[in-house]
């Protein structure tokens, strides 16, 4: 019995050893690899972030900013970084889960290279229509597009883009065709459907939000999952019949494989301590986005979730980049 409790009692130790080990943790900066120049909105929301960890953990969160490959070269580095809980990538929607289908090499695998911590925001996206366009609202999309099959254009950031992978998703769920149009950056494109170049398409709210009010595009339906508080008489397209339809730029950071999920846990508990704080919220809408606190499992289950449909989509539009 002796011998019994000295074992029982060392085996209590090392596990409270270990938690006060983790509970320093981090014990030096952290480095926040952000895949986007700075001033984009994806930089100052993930500064926003880092300077709201530093202040909760009480170690600076150094961000680095590497742009490259539509956000690629950040996830590339992040696999030859330490799993030491040091490191993050703090990229979007893309660079997980349409880049991998759409380049030739990008050197990671999404699902197999890293140790998702967790979701940080969505940038909402709205479906437009140029403002004299035959229909006024979804339905009437929908009903003049399956009478006139490949008439309607609609434009995009650029080839394999969200905004194009997600009218190519909307066109499999409806049965719909349309001719695609890509422009390099969204304000081009949108600038492009308010002069009655292009029919439609679909953009996030901060660039489509003054064509919008200024009467120069038509807003026919949320492509987000809920309505938004900007425009709450607005439906969601699920709400309109396109039934799970749900496209949205979110942000979401990472660790390298192998790194500990005490880290791991460390850094989400304060995540989401951080979006779900009030006056944070009213900073992340100031530059249209919404905050979208989530677990690592939750994370883990939406990349792999995203990463075969958006894969299946790219399959079948054809899209690659160089």
């Amino acid at each position: 019995m002796k011998k019994l409790n000295k074992w029982v009692w060392a085996g209590i130790l090392a596990v409270a050893s270990a938690s006060q080990a983790w509970a320093a943790y981090p014990e030096k900066p952290v480095t926040m690899i952000i895949g986007y120049p700075p001033g984009q909105a994806t930089d100052i929301v993930g500064r926003l972030v880092a300077e709201k960890l530093g202040q909760r953990l009480g170690q600076p969160f150094v961000v680095e900013n590497k742009p490259g490959q539509g956000a690629s070269l950040a996830l590339a580095q992040l696999t030859k970084e330490k799993p030491d809980g040091y490191t993050m990538v703090l990229s979007a929607t893309a660079a997980y889960v349409t880049n991998p289908h759409l380049y030739k090499s990008v050197g990671y695998d999404t699902l197999s290279d890293f140790k998702p911590i967790g979701t940080l925001i969505d940038f909402p996206l709205v479906m437009v229509a140029r403002a004299d366009a035959p229909f006024d609202d979804f339905e009437g999309f929908l009903k003049y597009a399956k009478e006139h099959p490949g008439k309607l254009n609609h434009t995009s950031s650029g080839n394999g883009t969200l905004s194009h992978l997600g009218m190519e998703l909307l066109q499999r769920e409806t049965g719909t065709e349309l001719i695609h149009i890509p422009y390099k950056g969204s304000a081009r494109a949108m600038t492009d459907i308010a002069a009655g170049n292009v029919d439609v398409g679909i953009e996030t709210v901060t660039v489509t939000k003054p064509f919008i009010e200024s009467g120069r595009l038509k807003l026919l339906g949320v492509t987000v999952s809920d309505r938004l508080k900007l425009y709450p008489n607005t439906p969601t397209l699920d709400e309109l019949g396109v039934k799970g339809f749900n496209v949205a730029a979110w942000l979401g950071m990472v660790f390298p494989a192998g790194t500990p999920d005490e880290c791991i846990k460390v850094i989400n508990d304060a995540l989401q301590a951080i979006l779900k704080d009030p006056e944070v919220a009213a900073q992340l809408e100031s530059v249209g986005a919404l905050p979208r606190p989530s677990t690592t499992k939750e994370f883990a289950q939406l990349l792999k979730r995203e990463y075969a449909t958006w894969g299946e989509i790219v399959k079948q539009s054809g899209a690659k980049v160089d």
